[in-house]
């Protein structure tokens, strides 16, 4: 069923704009055109994200102040051997995923860390992409209290996925 998903949405979009009266190829190169403008404008900020997480990770600096906030973390009730990952995932999903894997593949998937590690990827959000890409693409300049209200939403993600498995373990 999905191989049509694309070429149905194709002849009812066709359909529709031929019921308007207008050309759809004209319609969908303009759609393409504006897909194009938007990807030029991210690609940048999406490079330089990219980039700044491969260096932080290859320099070694992000295990360093995962080793550092681990006790923080262990107050709050987040394994601590969690800490890199909660370090990691608002700025890149990828490299939150390789975090991660590497935890379960080391304490097992059916461990509290494995099983918190699970919920705490599925609860939270790659907050500095999320940002990047979506207020570039709607051209928003100041970004003043998404960032520190977004951060708090993954740490209160952080935070309740831990206990949640904790309390449900």
């Amino acid at each position: 069923m999905t191989d049509y998903l694309v070429p149905g949405l194709l002849v009812l979009i066709c359909g529709l704009a031929l019921g308007k009266r207008e050309d759809p190829y004209s319609l969908l190169a303009e759609g393409g055109r504006d897909g194009l403008k938007l990807v030029v404008t991210l690609v940048p900020t999406l490079v330089l994200l990219l980039t700044s997480i491969t260096m932080l990770r290859a320099s070694g600096a992000m295990e360093l102040l995962g080793r550092f906030c681990a006790p923080v973390f262990g107050f709050f009730g987040i394994p601590p051997e969690t800490a890199l990952l909660v370090l990691v995932r608002p700025i890149s999903g990828s490299a939150a995923l390789a975090v991660g894997a590497e935890l379960m593949a080391e304490y097992g998937v059916d461990s509290t860390v494995g099983r918190t590690v699970a919920v705490m990827l599925g609860s939270t959000e790659t907050t500095f992409y999320t940002i990047s890409v979506y207020f570039g693409a709607a051209g928003i300049q100041k970004t003043r209290y998404t960032l520190p209200a977004a951060l708090m939403a993954d740490f209160t993600g952080f935070l309740v996925a831990s206990w949640t498995v904790r309390l449900l373990g």
